[in-house]
């Protein structure tokens, strides 16, 4: 008898930042990038991962943990400033308890915000010993979740691929990293802005990568086209199998029209005590140069236009939850049904995000993914939730296909990465690219100062390809930044190329910028060759 569902929901939250570690300074505003993702995403994610397995809720999900990510959870200066940054935020909260007492609904959401910080401390310190790695692996060892790994930086592969041994190195330190950190290889890869090229799936083979996850156009214009669309995975020539997003989910996540986070019981992101209270009082809070910025304490909801906003109320919020999770569910429920009767192996729906999505921006959302889980395996419904991997196990068969070159930014294919703001940033990238393999056939297997010379080069290398600094440009916002951080990690780069070829290292440079750029610890720069 066969005890298969008539088909799988599989969602993938990718967990990405770019790496930020200013250890010469407290005045960067960017490491708040992570310390705001560690209390709204990761923590919350964590806490309610937690709740299921104590609940016996059979659930799965599937993440990507990307290098520089870890690298940040697993640095010691970060840690540190993580936790000055809750006590900070928790002083915050208790003179915020004082200042409302005169409104009994702001009151209550000021010590909601204290108890939340003073929670996410005593996580942090005392539950997970400031390990985060470590708790993730957790509900990886007991098979609730799947971590996948991702390129080393984030480089973007269909513009690296001009110098393809770039986007090889990309991939092995990526994988080298996730070894590092969970002590086996990884089977899936989230292609940085679900970036595809053909000609980077030798070297995810060659790597032991067997699946990757792709934009919903990488599937439905592959060639030959699939017969079942997103709605299966297909495999390529060189034997990497590919997943694609589904549309009709994401739309109901994501749509900034009729999306779920766009409810308006829902917490206002845009409203923050930063920007709403006076200037004298919350200037310690805010940033070193006296710029008001987010502080996470936010009392609206999204109701109306910026100005005119009801205050939060967490039942009203959670009672959206549980109505959107029910038409998610039904929704998942019906395209089943829908698609199964055409199918050989049952559909799967695969629902990849942003991870900062659930918590950051939706601040309800991984409260919605619990509800939502645990809703799945009470009600009666026709699907499961799976893996990549698991279904890969359970259906190998699959149709021989080459996804097309595509990406998730708009308009699916480069143009956030390479446009009239940011393409400056390419030639300095490939020609370091060139220079790089260069060294590595010029100074083979080094040994002492010009080893750690030429190691540093390949990490200068690796953080100026972060399609991040790209993406910002585009973006408009924080640009001065991204362009610092591509011209110090070239510049810095260029220096130690010519110092090498020149014989001449100047170790007092080395040592500082190793100690900034304290990434990929056990890199080796023949990954160049």
């Amino acid at each position: 008898m066969n005890n298969d569902p008539k088909g799988y929901v599989s969602f993938v939250l990718h967990a990405h930042l770019p790496f930020v570690h200013h250890p010469e300074s407290d005045d960067y505003l960017e490491e708040q990038w992570l310390f705001e993702a560690i209390s709204e995403t990761y923590i919350p994610l964590l806490t309610n991962f937690k709740k299921l397995v104590e609940e016996k809720i059979d659930f799965r999900i599937t993440m990507s943990l990307t290098p520089p990510l870890l690298n940040m959870f697993d640095n010691k200066t970060l840690q540190k400033k993580y936790i000055n940054y809750l006590k900070q935020h928790i002083e915050l909260a208790k003179k915020e308890v004082k200042r409302t007492v005169y409104d009994e609904n702001l009151n209550k959401l000021s010590k909601y915000y204290l108890n939340r910080y003073t929670n996410d401390l005593h996580i942090f310190k005392d539950v997970y010993n400031k390990n985060l790695i470590e708790a993730f692996k957790y509900f990886q060892d007991i098979g609730v979740l799947e971590i996948i790994t991702c390129g080393a930086t984030h480089g973007y592969f269909p513009i690296l691929y001009v110098n393809e041994k770039t986007i090889k190195a990309q991939i092995a330190v990526g994988v080298e990293t996730y070894e590092k950190y969970f002590g086996k290889k990884p089977r899936g890869i989230w292609l940085p802005e679900c970036g595809y090229v053909p000609e980077a799936d030798k070297y995810l083979k060659e790597f032991g990568i067997e699946y990757v996850i792709t934009e919903t156009h990488g599937i439905l214009y592959a060639d030959p086209t699939p017969i079942y669309g997103t709605n299966a995975p297909i495999v390529s020539p060189e034997g990497i199998i590919a997943f694609g997003r589904d549309a009709e989910s994401s739309r109901q996540v994501w749509s900034s029209i009729n999306g779920y986070p766009g409810d308006y019981n829902y917490r206002e992101f845009y409203r923050d005590i930063g920007y709403d209270t006076d200037y004298e009082y919350i200037k310690p809070y805010i940033a070193h140069n006296g710029a008001r910025v987010n502080t996470g304490i936010k009392y609206y909801r999204i109701t109306g236009n910026t100005e005119n906003k009801d205050y939060y109320n967490l039942q009203w919020a959670q009672d959206s939850i549980n109505k959107q999770t029910g038409h998610f569910f039904d929704c998942r429920n019906s395209q089943i049904n829908r698609l199964a009767k055409h199918m050989d192996n049952p559909p799967i729906i695969l629902c990849p995000y942003d991870a900062e999505l659930y918590g950051h921006w939706w601040y309800e959302g991984p409260d919605w993914l619990y509800t939502l889980f645990k809703k799945i395996y009470y009600d009666k419904c026709d699907f499961k939730l799976i893996t990549p991997s698991e279904y890969i196990d359970k259906y190998p068969e699959m149709q021989i296909s080459t996804p097309c070159r595509s990406s998730w930014g708009a308009n699916g294919y480069n143009k956030v990465w390479l446009n009239p703001t940011n393409d400056y940033a390419h030639k300095h990238l490939h020609t370091a690219g060139d220079r790089m393999v260069e060294l590595a056939n010029e100074f083979p297997n080094s040994k002492g100062t010009l080893k750690r010379a030429l190691n540093q080069c390949a990490r200068e290398l690796l953080l100026a390809q972060s399609s991040d600094w790209l993406f910002i440009i585009t973006n408009g916002t924080m640009v001065e930044y991204a362009h610092k951080r591509i011209k110090e990690h070239i510049g810095r780069f260029t220096k130690l190329y010519y110092q090498i070829k020149k014989n001449s290292i100047d170790l007092e440079f080395l040592k500082d910028i190793e100690k900034k750029d304290k990434i990929f610890e056990e890199i080796n720069y023949m990954i160049y060759y």
